[in-house]
């Protein structure tokens, strides 16, 4: 598995490099967000490491170029800030997933792996749950034949209830199969990316297609 890191802190980039390659993984390495990009259009990567605090270009601007260019490798955001509003403006351009400064290593290469994991995953025949249509190549979704635009999270959210359509998904569970981690129980940011997909996906249409479940968490079902 390929890996770029995009890290202008030497030291830190070659404490990361050194131990992903130990752990399996052939690794390049990126100073600034321009050679970032740069490497990100011409070689293929299974996944890219992004430092948010970069020269020449920060690391969301160099986010949200490439999901710009419609390059879609995931990208897990390297960042010492870690309140909830910087977590959401990396994830509505187009990150995968986040991790803040300090982090244990053990965590980094999970991250890595899960991310990886899904990425080769997401590949398959188009999902169909009443009038939603998703395609897993394209990451495009409609509803009643009418394009919908989603960021990266809220298309990865979508595919979560479209896999999972008329069952219970508790915060948790989301959690754990959107961001691949468990949230901190005071963290809001799923209630808030539902409430963005609701806004998108059934705030036009007379039939509402995801439900709160009280108590519990969300639904995707018809009635």
């Amino acid at each position: 598995m390929h890996i770029l890191v995009v890290e202008d802190e030497k030291k830190v980039s070659t404490f990361i490099q050194r131990g992903l390659e130990e752990e399996g993984f052939s690794v390049d390495a990126a100073f600034d967000g321009e050679e970032g990009v740069k490497k990100a259009e011409s070689g293929t990567y299974d996944l890219i490491l992004m430092d948010i605090m970069l020269p020449k270009m920060d690391g969301l601007a160099a986010v949200k170029y490439l999901r710009d260019k419609n390059i879609m490798t995931p990208i897990l955001c390297l960042t010492a800030r870690d309140s909830v509003d910087d977590k959401v403006t990396g994830l509505d351009i187009g990150a995968d997933d986040y991790l803040a400064k300090p982090f244990a290593f053990i965590e980094l290469v999970a991250r890595c792996r899960a991310l990886i994991r899904r990425g080769s995953n997401d590949r398959g025949a188009e999902i169909f749950f009443a009038d939603l249509r998703l395609d897993p190549v394209s990451h495009k979704v409609w509803r009643a034949g009418e394009e919908i635009s989603l960021t990266s999270k809220e298309y990865a959210l979508m595919e979560y209830f479209i896999r999972n359509p008329n069952r219970v998904l508790t915060r948790l569970m989301i959690a754990e199969n959107v961001w691949d981690y468990t949230f901190d129980s005071f963290t809001n940011i799923i209630d808030v990316y539902v409430n963005y997909l609701r806004n998108k996906i059934d705030q036009k249409y007379d039939k509402k297609l995801i439900h709160t479940v009280r108590g519990a968490g969300y639904a995707l079902k018809e009635s």
